[in-house]
């Protein structure tokens, strides 16, 4: 009897160190070095967005270096608001990251009264990698040709010109309100999901013009579907050297907008400054500059520290302009 009891003790003694270790390997296992799965990007915007874009054209990039998959995944909808959401609110592992619009942190929380995030708060910044210009795009079936004859039809016709943005109070909303103030003119809005609908809308005529980056329309401005009438930057674009800036009609006025990656708020510094560094160099090798240029995108490249001045700076910014323009949070 004794002789059994001291086997079944042993037996015991054996299962549960073998317990210990299996357990310990899993513990191992989930806490090896970063990565050890697929990490998520997620696009709060549907696909031909110019974050989903860049994000497409640096994955591979990523996936050699960092030696896991990555999974593009679009969220979209509420003007982007969806996917911060899912992101905030996600597990601060660096498992989980966010490549967005400048508007979905600056601008939007300011104008829309849905945004359930923090942009300052709710997320750890990662890298701000590109800096771009806006187009104000236009059908060919309106009465004018130009951005100037733009401007003169829309004073002559108060509200009747239609003007499409990715959403309601997004950074290219914010900006046509600010550069209707300054032109004198008003407008009727038309909020779409993104890039590919507002093209499909203005090549068919059924909205006069929208104002959008770069990146989605370029191919349609190329191909003919859609006219170029101006850019937003200070100085003309070396890629379209004949279409006018804004500030030639309405003087000192410019607008440019950023793309970036986040992560929610407290994940580790050592995650944040390893995607930052992976992020970098994929942006920075020579192919991907070459590309996204032809997207109207300048590779920046910054640290997270920058990338966090930058944040609180233009939030602060945006946040006093809707307050000059007098727009009414939705």
């Amino acid at each position: 009897m004794n002789y059994l009891r001291h086997h079944l003790q042993q037996i015991l003694g054996l299962s549960f160190l073998f317990f210990g270790m299996s357990h310990a390997f899993v513990v191992m296992a989930q806490t090896g070095p970063y990565p050890n799965r697929p990490i998520k990007f997620i696009i709060p915007f549907p696909p031909g967005n110019t974050p989903d874009i860049m994000t497409r054209l640096i994955a591979p990039k990523l996936q050699e270096r960092l030696g896991q998959s990555i999974v593009v995944e679009n969220k979209a909808g509420a003007s982007g608001i969806i996917g911060m959401d899912f992101v905030a609110k996600s597990k601060p592992d660096g498992y989980t990251i966010v490549a967005s619009q400048g508007g979905t942190l600056v601008s939007l929380p300011h104008t829309n009264k849905a945004t359930t995030y923090d942009p300052i708060k709710d997320f750890s910044p990662i890298a701000l990698s590109t800096m771009n210009y806006l187009v104000i795009i236009g059908s060919h079936t309106t009465p004018f040709k130009t951005f100037p004859e733009m401007l003169a039809w829309a004073k002559a016709n108060p509200g009747k010109l239609t003007v499409a943005t990715n959403g309601e109070g997004g950074f290219p909303h914010l900006t046509f309100e600010h550069l209707a103030k300054a032109g004198g003119i008003s407008f009727t809005h038309i909020p779409y999901k993104g890039s590919a609908a507002i093209v499909t809308d203005l090549g068919g005529g059924q909205v006069m013009v929208g104002i959008d980056g770069i990146s989605g329309p370029a191919p349609h401005i190329r191909s003919g579907l859609i006219k170029l009438l101006a850019v937003t930057n200070k100085t003309k674009i070396s890629t379209w050297p004949n279409t006018p800036t804004v500030a030639e009609s309405i003087p000192n006025w410019e607008s440019n907008g950023w793309f970036s990656y986040s992560a929610p708020a407290g994940t580790p510094t050592d995650i944040v400054n390893k995607l930052n560094a992976e992020i970098n160099r994929a942006m920075k090798s020579p192919e991907i500059v070459e590309q996204l240029g032809t997207y109207g995108l300048t590779v920046v490249a910054e640290s997270p520290e920058f990338f966090a001045q930058e944040l609180i700076k233009d939030y602060n910014k945006y946040g006093k302009l809707v307050k000059d323009i007098g727009f009414t949070p939705r």
